[in-house]
């Protein structure tokens, strides 16, 4: 995996790459990452940043390691509770279901004559494409909208960790979320992509607006979910 060799330390990186990982279930709660020589072929970087990276996590009470015996997930559920995706994500993993994302396109669109939400980025955009699997079958088609100034958003970064994690590399602060739902029939090449048995029923359909600390938003999303195959939840904290 390419990692960006201009932007934050590549320990942090591999340890944002990892956690995304863990929140997504693709190493289980009570097993073991892969080992630190194959964490360090996959990444392509030397021992000691691997072993800052696994240390990060460490502290942060995600992993546990055992001499001898690997390092082991202690923890699946992240300390922020900023995102209501990120929410609904660690329900599903608690509920032993395994989340994975493939990154389907980045790309600079046209964007001053799409609708509102689009408009307010200026001419162009950039629109990041993402298909979720729940349990290795497609269930969430995402597209993401960025300022233009994320134009040169390495894809391989974008691919491998979460965005908002991301954008925090960028220097931006996010505050806060809305986050509107809604019914509605998913586009053509949506449906086929979720493989949906009947184009013409609804779906649910989640417009999100991430906000920075000036006001301006920054991330504008619309997700359509294959509710058919697993209902939205949503968990409070008691």
């Amino acid at each position: 995996m390419t990692l960006s060799r201009n932007k934050r330390p590549l320990y942090l990186q591999i340890k944002n790459i990892l956690k995304d990982r863990i929140l997504h279930g693709v190493y289980p709660l009570d097993t073991n990452i892969p080992s630190e020589p194959r964490l360090e072929e996959e990444f392509g970087v030397s021992k000691i940043t691997v072993r800052n990276a696994v240390k990060e996590l460490v502290q942060e009470g995600y992993l546990e390691p055992s001499s001898g015996r690997g390092t082991r997930v202690v923890r699946n559920t992240a300390t922020t509770k900023r995102s209501t995706w990120q929410r609904f994500t660690e329900v599903l993993v608690e509920e032993g279901h395994r989340m994975r994302k493939r990154l389907l396109g980045v790309k600079t669109i046209r964007c001053e004559e799409g609708t509102e939400p689009y408009r307010r980025f200026g001419p162009e955009c950039l629109r990041v494409e993402r298909l979720y699997f729940l349990d290795d079958v497609p269930y969430i088609h995402y597209f993401h909208y960025l300022p233009s100034r994320f134009a040169n958003a390495e894809s391989s970064i974008l691919d491998a960790q979460s965005l908002y994690e991301w954008l925090e590399e960028q220097d931006v602060a996010l505050i806060a979320f809305r986050d509107e739902f809604a019914a509605a029939f998913a586009p053509a090449d949506v449906a086929a992509t979720l493989a949906l048995e009947d184009a013409r029923s609804p779906v649910l359909k989640r417009l999100r607006f991430a906000v920075d600390a000036s006001g301006q938003t920054v991330e504008y999303s619309e997700g359509y979910y294959n509710t058919a195959l697993q209902h939205y939840i949503v968990k409070s904290d008691a």
